[in-house]
């Protein structure tokens, strides 16, 4: 098995949403904002080479919205979902499986491509999974989250004929991979947690989206249940200490894994690094 960071670009967020009720004279030392007041973000996917299987963990925004939906976020850096992808020796053909932890825009807005006037799966080869209660969530949103479920990238997977379901009380499809719920930031959130070797690495998604957020307080403001959240941070990151788990961030910047310490301060990412230091 090996492990390859997708990198899907950078974009930008209201950091006062992004830290929910931690004041900024707190989070702007992490991540400093600009004079709109939005914060860089990475949109860090992640590429499981298990087998015959070529597994991909989220895709990012892509690229098929219009210029003013894209300037309210900002998209930038050097490389892209495709780009990285190829940049590893593949080819999104050969891409077998599309895990999308949540069906946010900046999540699965890579997993569908427009071609001219038409909208395409991107993975052709490949099957989507989701959580099938997730899934109902997306298609009926609720007022808070309707403007981050877009139809067109949620819409032709399942048209496609592409769209599977991981729902714990099925069998897991992957062998190394096994998958934790989060119903904090929102219903049936998937977070795959990946062995290999002796390691486990968890794709932690939004629950965690950088290493500033592993402070049990810190939660988002886009998260629909943000005690929820709390909760699962809490269960989350004990577990973490206890199995040595590394904690892979989607969001994160600059770093993209750590492990995690408990001090007289609380949780704390220690060690943070890239994936290539851990693996």
């Amino acid at each position: 098995m090996q492990l390859h960071e997708i990198d899907a670009g950078f974009f930008k967020l209201d950091g006062g949403a992004m830290f929910g009720v931690v004041p900024k004279s707190f989070w702007n030392k992490w991540n400093k904002a600009d004079d709109n007041n939005l914060c860089t973000w990475k949109m860090r996917c992640l590429l499981v080479e298990d087998g015959n299987k070529l597994i991909l963990i989220d895709t990012g925004m892509g690229s098929k919205q219009d210029l003013k939906w894209q300037s309210y976020f900002e998209p930038h850096g050097s490389s892209n979902l495709i780009s990285s992808i190829n940049s590893k020796g593949f080819s999104i053909d050969d891409v077998t499986d599309v895990i999308l932890s949540h069906l946010h825009f900046d999540h699965c807005g890579g997993a569908v491509t427009k071609n001219g006037d038409k909208l395409e799966t991107t993975f052709k080869n490949a099957k989507y999974w989701t959580h099938s209660k997730h899934y109902a969530w997306a298609k009926a949103p609720n007022v808070r989250e309707k403007a981050t479920f877009l139809t067109e990238n949620i819409a032709p997977i399942y048209e496609n004929g592409q769209l599977n379901f991981i729902d714990l009380e099925n069998d897991a499809p992957f062998k190394n991979i096994e998958i934790l719920e989060a119903d904090g930031h929102t219903e049936k959130m998937l977070m795959p947690l990946i062995t290999i070797n002796d390691k486990k690495l968890l794709f932690i998604a939004d629950t965690i989206p950088s290493n500033a957020h592993v402070h049990i307080p810190y939660v988002m403001g886009y998260d629909v249940r943000p005690l929820q959240t709390m909760i699962e941070k809490q269960n989350i990151l004990e577990n973490a200490i206890k199995n040595n788990w590394i904690i892979y961030y989607d969001h994160d910047p600059e770093f993209a894994c750590s492990n995690i310490e408990l001090t007289e301060k609380g949780f704390r990412a220690s060690n943070k690094g890239q994936l290539s230091d851990f693996f």
